[in-house]
């Protein structure tokens, strides 16, 4: 069966899989010279490559990168992004903080990382090359715009003498390409200025590349005219530069092998793909549980780097019932939002670490409210505002312990891209069930990252179905059949949740305590006592699944344990320990409050136990504290996710130390 592309392809990155694929599209041309179809230049076949585009800021390399991405998973290859953006709004043009890049690591396998070093490096200016130049490895190829590389641009990030000419970059295949000349050059035609024509270099580089490799080219070409459908002109002249580099790289000598990287069809069970990044994936699970739930999303949020783009997407589906609200500040934000969890609405917060400072006292008042509420963190480097745009495991102690009093709230974490749609599920279907806030911990590696997902089939959805109070539900000594908010379920300690303006279900609500069944407001000590130990076996109960422990041999000594975004470097450092000979177990938590019922027994399993976080080690604070296991903290705090090469050279001194 050949696979195809959907015609929705250039939005969605669609992809069919289920057998193997035909010859990749090339030549945007027609003129039958592309890749596979008469080219005289040597094909070099490889299982995988890592790509980085690297350039100031308002190069477009995001863009690039993207569409690269799109036409990859289109494709049908395996793959992992990393983009990474500069943390100042608008560095100054040219200088190291200004630097953005894109890498991407794809494959014909399964992969789990967007690769610790790349393969190609493009580097569309002197900050850019001298920024990534220490990642990548001797023998790799560099691509060079060298028009950028006057003296006050090099000077400007510290080059005393051209790298291009001081004999520095010997050790790589260096390919020299005036991209900014190349790009006017090919775009005369089009009556642009010279600023305009140079902002499309980028889709020269594109073109470049998509030879290079054998990318898809349709789907960029309409997704170009789509993007500038209101600017044919410009549209067209970004059409012409992205096939300008194709063809450059066609003819030109310095190019003398373009590379194939077959799909990866044995990696990925058949169904339907498209590439996500992770909030979009978490954006859709949000919709999804409405929809399973019946009840109308409501987001009420404050824009922050990197939660922002959940805002702008879940805006856009109104016509699922969203209602989304761009309120003043983080606390009208989550005001705003557990009012709409008082009123019917499956209701959600998105934000950061920052904002979760500010957002505390309200979490606390849901607790004590219990109320369904998703406080969705997507974590980035801090304190305060930090690193915006850098990635942080930083947020798990805040998440289980930064409220005043004792609040205790259901923790979920994804630990891929695609799974950030599953999570999100998870997390209403806890906050529904229990009536309970569910902090979300997703982060800026997820958030950014993307991945091929599997488009699920919707009757594979868990049923999220409530049922609200109707009526009186507890009859008094005389007969009488009242209403109390807070008599529970047996089974999930869940208060009823009674809709505002239900004849007969008037009650209190306020942060005040509450007395145990009525709802009257109670300052008797052995109530508190009661109601707070209440709350807190509620969430002791919330049914997960066992954690489950990967040891193929069964003869492991040592654990490796992670949450979150950890997920795919620790793997990829575990199956090259394994590939070495070397005995290692490895488990995943997705459940971070409450805990896995079997975690306990699981840790004694082994006589090590290693916890890799990006922070200073809160889920081995957490394990020691609870379980009195010798959990080691392995801690990486630089705003970049580990390096599966590092992580394995660590856990291996792990493995041999006594």
């Amino acid at each position: 069966m050949t696979s195809q592309v959907s015609s929705a392809a250039d939005q969605s990155d669609e992809a069919v899989v289920g057998g193997q694929r035909g010859a990749p599209h090339g030549d945007p041309n027609g003129t039958g010279s592309g890749a596979g179809s008469g080219s005289t230049k040597e094909v070099r076949r490889l299982d995988r490559v890592i790509i980085r585009f690297a350039g100031d800021s308002g190069d477009g390399m995001q863009l690039t990168g993207d569409r690269f991405t799109s036409e990859t998973a289109s494709f049908g290859n395996d793959l992992s992004t990393l983009p990474n953006f500069p943390a100042e709004i608008r560095a100054p043009a040219g200088t190291l903080p200004g630097v953005s890049s894109f890498q991407l690591h794809f494959a014909d396998h399964d992969i789990l990382t967007p690769g610790d070093a790349p393969n190609v490096l493009v580097a569309m200016n002197p900050a850019a090359l001298k920024a990534n130049i220490a990642d990548v490895p001797r023998g790799g190829e560099i691509i060079v715009n060298t028009d950028e590389f006057a003296k006050r641009a090099m000077a400007k990030v510290g080059y005393d003498t051209s790298p291009l000419e001081d004999g520095s970059l010997d050790g790589y295949r260096v390919h020299r390409v005036p991209l900014t000349t190349l790009t006017v050059e090919a775009l005369k035609e089009f009556g642009l200025t010279r600023k305009e024509a140079e902002r499309s270099k980028n889709m020269f580089a594109l073109g470049l590349l998509s030879w290079m490799y054998h990318r898809p080219t349709e789907g960029t070409e309409q997704f170009l005219r789509s993007k500038f459908a209101k600017k044919p002109q410009i549209a067209e002249a970004n059409v012409a530069a992205f096939r300008a580099g194709w063809n450059f790289g066609e003819t030109t000598e310095d190019f003398a092998v373009s590379y194939e990287v077959a799909p990866a069809t044995s990696a990925f069970p058949a169904g339907t793909y498209r590439n996500i990044s992770g909030n979009l994936a978490l954006s859709y699970g949000l919709i999804a549980a409405s929809r399973q739930a019946d009840l109308p999303l409501f987001l009420g949020s404050y824009p922050i780097t990197p939660a922002s783009d959940i805002l702008h997407e879940l805006s856009k589906h109104k016509n699922f019932g969203v209602r989304t609200f761009q309120a003043e500040d983080e606390i009208a934000g989550i005001g705003a939002a557990l009012g709409a969890a008082f009123g019917g609405s499956l209701a959600v917060t998105t934000t950061s670490g920052p904002g979760v400072a500010l957002k505390s006292e309200t979490i606390g008042l849901a607790v004590s409210l219990e109320l369904p509420l998703l406080i969705v963190d997507i974590q980035r480097g801090g304190p305060s505002t930090g690193l915006p745009t850098k990635t942080e495991q930083a947020d798990l102690l805040q998440a289980m312990y930064g409220r005043n009093g004792e609040a205790p709230v259901p923790v979920v974490a994804p630990r891929t891209p695609a799974d950030c749609f599953d999570a999100a599920l998870e997390a209403a279907r806890i906050a529904l069930t229990y009536r309970t806030p569910v902090f979300l911990l997703s982060d800026g590696y997820l958030a950014n990252g993307s991945e091929p997902w599997r488009i699920p089939d919707v009757d594979s959805l868990p049923d999220l179905g409530v049922t609200f109070a109707t009526g009186p539900n507890h009859a008094l000594d005389d007969g009488t059949e009242v209403f109390w908010p807070y008599k529970r379920d047996p089974e999930t300690l869940a208060r009823p949740w009674a809709l505002p303006g239900t004849p007969g279900l008037e009650h209190r609500i306020g942060g005040i305590e509450k007395q145990d069944g009525t709802g009257n407001i109670s300052y008797d000590p052995a109530n508190h006592d009661f109601m707070v130990r209440t709350r807190q076996a509620k969430v002791d109960g919330v049914a997960v699944p066992d954690l489950e422990a990967d040891d193929p041999g069964g003869d492991a000594r040592m654990l490796v344990l992670g949450w979150g975004s950890t997920y795919g470097p620790i793997t990829a450092a575990v199956r090259r320990l394994r590939a070495a000979g070397e005995p290692v177990a490895q488990a995943h938590l997705r459940h971070l409050n409450p805990f896995p019922a079997n975690l306990g027994e699981v840790l004694k399993r082994y006589e090590k136990v290693v916890v890799p976080e990006m922070n200073m080690g809160q889920l081995a604070t957490l394990i020691r504290a609870k379980y009195l296991v010798d959990a080691r903290s392995h801690t990486q705090i630089n705003g970049m996710p580990f390096k599966a090469e590092q992580l394995a050279a660590a856990l291996k001194e792990a493995i041999d130390a006594q």
